[in-house]
């Protein structure tokens, strides 16, 4: 994790350099906005990501010396079924229309978004799904 944390602070660095220039030259807020907006994100990544890294166990990736099989394992639990992302696939699709179509679609779209996320939320915490 550290390699990772390195390299998206540098990213950032290399992308706050671009940003600078880019409006410095450009005069184009729109285009100077979105490079500051990147490096914003990216910065959170790399401060993230460097920050967590100190905390856990070196991973095989830390280590030169390391075969790809020593990072073999579990990697985490998976859901292996949802009905919730179609949930919220369907509303966040309402919600888009309703940008292109008139916004009265999103009185439609919030309840289907809203029912989607809170069932994607707690959906271990009722149900057959309970126990895992």
């Amino acid at each position: 994790m550290k390699i990772q944390g390195k390299l998206f602070i540098w990213l950032s660095v290399f992308i706050l350099a671009v940003a600078i220039v880019y409006g410095y030259w450009s005069k184009e807020p729109a285009g100077t906005t979105a490079l500051f907006l990147a490096f914003g994100l990216a910065i959170m990544i790399g401060f993230y990501l460097a920050f967590t890294a100190r905390r856990v166990d070196a991973g095989a990736q830390d280590n030169k010396e390391a075969d790809v099989a020593d990072d073999a394992g579990e990697v985490g639990f998976f859901s292996p079924h949802s009905w919730q992302p179609l949930a919220l696939g369907v509303g966040g699709a309402l919600a888009f229309l309703g940008v292109a179509v008139g916004w009265w679609v999103m009185y439609f779209s919030a309840p289907v978004i809203l029912i989607g996320l809170f069932g994607w939320v707690f959906e271990y915490y009722r149900g057959e799904n309970r126990t895992q």
